[in-house]
């Protein structure tokens, strides 16, 4: 028999986790099933290594020996978060598909109200963070970009939103349809309307272990996210840093000459003007050129086409 439940879950360097997370998820899930009236082993556990440097994908295949219903995905290298999660999909074969961290931040225990939700007649529901343990810096930072994105982009998503979600079937293939290859890609999710909903929850502190997010890699996955789905560019890379400053102080040194000129009487000689008007419009220049830049190299990674992930070996 098919399952009914798909459970995916990308995981990168999490081996002091995984062992608590099976454990707590098959309580769940054979809790769930048997609420709901079902064969208590009508659920998959879809876990997927995203290139993994510790032994994440050892303890998987020894999980997948003792219970069939865990399946591995292990990918050639570290693609991200998103891609791992959109080939989990690809595998999933249940009727109801949940999407969470494995880092049980999103407590498993919270899938059940997440699926009276859904059962509600809706085809997607959220897990929104009522509370959220992590650093105040990293929320601070997830807040303003999720502002931000919100007023730049077409997506429509609430600021509170993580992975953790339950959809239906029909959902979901209508999701992997789209064929989006942005880091951000289940943003999308939102922009695709169906009816939604959402449950809070009370995001835990990772359970060990740190986060796989560093700083650097949080602001490209912000500035991938804006590219991909917005035409107003927010993209600072060194190229416009340096465009404002130079124009910056451009027009500084303008506006101190002419200051100089009208309460101290000093004269302005031909020279200084232009070279402070041609510091000026080539510092406007390079912010401009680099914008366009920018675009197209996001452009020539689309007409590449090359695959979102690969999959080295499977356990399924």
């Amino acid at each position: 028999m098919e399952p009914y439940f798909s459970i995916i879950i990308p995981l990168f360097n999490e081996e002091e986790n995984i062992p608590e997370l099976y454990r707590r998820l098959t309580i769940t899930m054979e809790s769930l099933c048997k609420k709901e009236g079902i064969d208590k082993n009508l659920y998959e556990i879809i876990m997927i290594n995203d290139g993994s440097k510790d032994r994440t994908w050892e303890l998987i295949k020894e999980l997948h020996k003792k219970d069939k219903k865990v399946k591995g995905v292990n990918l050639s290298r570290n693609f991200g978060q998103h891609p791992a999660i959109i080939g989990g999909l690809h595998y999933a074969k249940g009727e109801v598909i949940i999407l969470m961290d494995g880092d049980l931040q999103d407590p498993p225990e919270e899938i059940p109200r997440l699926y009276e939700k859904y059962k509600e007649g809706y085809d997607i529901v959220y897990a929104l963070r009522k509370t959220r343990d992590d650093p105040v810096y990293r929320k601070l930072l997830s807040k303003i970009f999720m502002k931000i994105f919100k007023k730049l982009t077409y997506i429509d998503t609430a600021t509170r939103i993580g992975v953790f979600r339950v959809m239906g079937r029909k959902y979901m293939e209508n999701f992997i349809k789209l064929g989006e290859k942005s880091k951000l890609g289940l943003a999308l999710m939102g922009w695709m309307g169906f009816s939604q909903s959402y449950v809070e929850i009370e995001r835990k502190a990772r359970a060990a272990g740190k986060s796989k997010y560093s700083i650097l890699k949080l602001y490209k996955l912000a500035c991938d996210g804006i590219i991909s789905f917005s035409n107003i560019f927010l993209y600072l890379h060194i190229g416009i840093y340096f465009g404002f400053i130079v124009a910056l102080l451009s027009f500084l040194m303008g506006f101190y000459i002419v200051f100089k000129k009208l309460f101290y009487g000093i004269p302005i000689s031909g020279y200084t003007s232009i070279i402070v008007s041609i510091f000026f419009l080539g510092g406007i220049s390079l912010i401009i050129l680099s914008i366009i830049a920018i675009y197209i190299g996001k452009i020539y990674e689309i007409v590449l086409n090359r695959p979102y992930y690969i999959v080295k070996d499977e356990e399924i």
